[in-house]
């Protein structure tokens, strides 16, 4: 039995539903990804993965209990959520941001212990932030305060670990950085990781298991191979592609038509100077 699930899911938003009797199961010990057009639905199910949202009709289910029926505190114990904008209160600092991970571990009778010294300056480390603890987090910039905030939900340490638009903010060597770190961490700990992204080359490049969206369901689920399509991309996107393999990891690349049609009297150097001789 997988740990988190959903069963016949609706979620709303006052009278506006977003998302239609979802079922979905995220495989333990896997990187699962959930992609779709904007709208679509996919953060408003990962805040109802984390409780943050009420289901309008159905459940999630952490090891086959519905969530709204357990403690608070086993929750935060159990799932790690990042959401997509996070407010941090003010002036507070980088290390204690982090510190704040370790909440749900606490008790009355022992408010720190070696082990949150220990999970915050190895979550520190590992996102590259050790060098800002003493900085208020409202001077950083937005990259800088991006990996603070995944800092705090690494140093939380749960089992299950679902992170919105983690990228968000961030260069394209630091999101590289910052998804090689939830694979790493999902490798080393076996860690259940969802993720929500907007890039679909990088959903299908980390992903165990993707999960495509649309207009609030599930179009499609499963290893990124053997769903990702020129027609489900057409279908989700409504983008003309073709789908080949990564030269390096060998997961599903998707290739966009061309932006405009080069007449064939063009030269071929002209055509890849318009291009960029790559993709933006």
């Amino acid at each position: 039995m997988t740990r988190l699930s959903a069963q016949n899911l609706t979620l709303a938003y006052e009278d506006r539903t977003v998302v239609h009797d979802l079922d979905l199961a995220v495989p333990d010990g896997k990187v699962t990804v959930i992609v779709g057009p904007n709208a679509c639905g996919k953060s408003t199910t990962l805040r109802a993965l984390g409780r943050l949202l009420k289901p309008k009709t159905g459940a999630v289910l952490l090891d086959g209990t519905d969530l709204t029926k357990l403690p608070t505190k086993r929750i935060a114990q159990q799932i790690g959520l990042l959401p997509q904008t996070p407010v941090a209160p003010e002036a507070i600092t980088v290390a204690d941001l982090v510190a704040r991970g370790r909440q749900p571990h606490q008790h009355w009778w022992q408010q720190w212990s070696a082990e949150d010294e220990r999970a915050v300056t190895e979550a520190m480390a590992r996102t590259d932030v050790s060098d800002l603890a003493d900085r208020s987090v409202d001077e950083l910039s937005g990259g800088q305060r991006q990996r603070v905030w995944i800092a705090m939900a690494l140093a939380q340490e749960t089992e299950l670990l679902l992170l919105d638009e983690p990228t968000t903010y961030l260069d394209i060597s630091h999101q590289v950085e910052v998804l090689d770190l939830v694979r790493q961490l999902n490798k080393e700990r076996a860690r259940t990781v969802v993720i929500v992204l907007h890039d679909l080359n990088q959903a299908a490049r980390y992903a165990d298991h993707l999960i495509t969206m649309k207009s609030g369901h599930v179009v499609a689920s499963g290893p990124p191979a053997d769903i990702v399509t020129a027609d489900l991309v057409h279908d989700v996107f409504g983008l003309d592609c073709v789908v080949v393999p990564d030269p390096v990891t060998g997961s599903p690349l998707v290739v966009p038509g061309a932006p405009w049609h080069a007449t064939p009297t063009e030269p071929a150097d002209a055509r890849g100077a318009v291009h960029g001789g790559g993709l933006a």
